[in-house]
């Protein structure tokens, strides 16, 4: 898949599906070459999906720091310039929504309509758990913190009561690490990105957002927890909120998600 040159950057891009045009905005660490990500889920049979790695990770170029979320935004713009679209669906979960919702407030016209999943706006709209606080931790140490932040349902205690479920889990987050782990430039552009992340505020903004908005939430979502995405939705003009049966991943969690998700981005074709 193809390489090429956005901003300062070489981004590393994929493109699946055929029908109107979505651009997925993917999460703190996001590497297509994880699996599963958006091209294994439904999305790619409703619309033309475009994906890419983000400035500082997985296959794109990983330049010096520090990184803003301004820069995050205009990528993702670039990106749209780069297929050649003038706008597009706009899906963006957890940090790819926070940069979303700097594209939709940025760039308007580009965003034609706009899904906010498991994601935080900062300021008062309340802040995502702020993850560069377990830098510092052993990666074993880190990985079950990270379980139990991504879902409330998954404490230490469930852990240690549930040792064979709770090792799949864990498993998934140890394969992320292991894409990173002999690349120094990946470890710090995943730290840059960190850094973007606790600057993040839009919600004093949130309200130049013109396109239509479904805003996704799981209801044991430790790490962007519910009451953010209530406020997300209660600062977007006429935004829907719907909330899933699962943490921060609910999007595999409850198979209410996708196809809600792909109801809202049809809506707006049929209009």
């Amino acid at each position: 898949m193809p390489t090429a040159r956005v901003r300062d950057i070489e981004l590393y891009y994929e493109a699946r599906g055929d029908g109107p045009p979505i651009l997925f905005i993917s999460g703190t660490g996001g590497d297509l070459r994880r699996r599963p990500n958006v091209f294994e889920s439904p999305l790619p049979e409703h619309g033309t999906v475009v994906s890419y790695d983000q400035r500082g990770l997985g296959r794109t170029s990983k330049p010096a720091g520090p990184y803003t979320m301004a820069d995050y935004a205009a990528d993702a713009a670039g990106v749209l310039d780069l297929v050649g679209w003038e706008a597009a669906a706009v899906v963006g979960v957890s940090f790819g929504g926070m940069v979303a919702q700097e594209l939709a407030i940025g760039w308007p016209d580009r965003v034609e309509r706009l899904v906010l999943c498991c994601t935080s706006s900062g300021g008062e709209g309340g802040s995502s758990y702020p993850l560069h606080e377990l830098s510092e931790l052993t990666a074993a140490d880190r990985h079950r913190a990270q379980l139990a932040i991504s879902d409330e349902r998954y404490d230490r205690a469930w852990q240690d009561a549930h040792p064979e479920d709770a090792e799949r889990l864990l498993a998934m987050a140890r394969a992320v690490d292991t894409l990173s782990a002999d690349d120094p430039h990946v470890v710090a552009g995943a730290r840059h990105q960190l850094e973007a992340r606790r600057e993040h505020d839009t919600f004093d903004r949130l309200d130049r957002i013109t396109a239509p908005t479904l805003v996704c939430a799981g209801r044991y979502d430790a790490l962007a927890p519910l009451g953010n995405s209530e406020a997300l939705a209660a600062a977007i003009p006429g935004a829907e909120l719907q909330v899933f049966d699962g943490g921060h991943i609910f999007l595999l969690q409850d198979r209410r998600s996708w196809p809600a998700i792909i109801e809202f981005l049809a809506a707006g074709r049929d209009q």
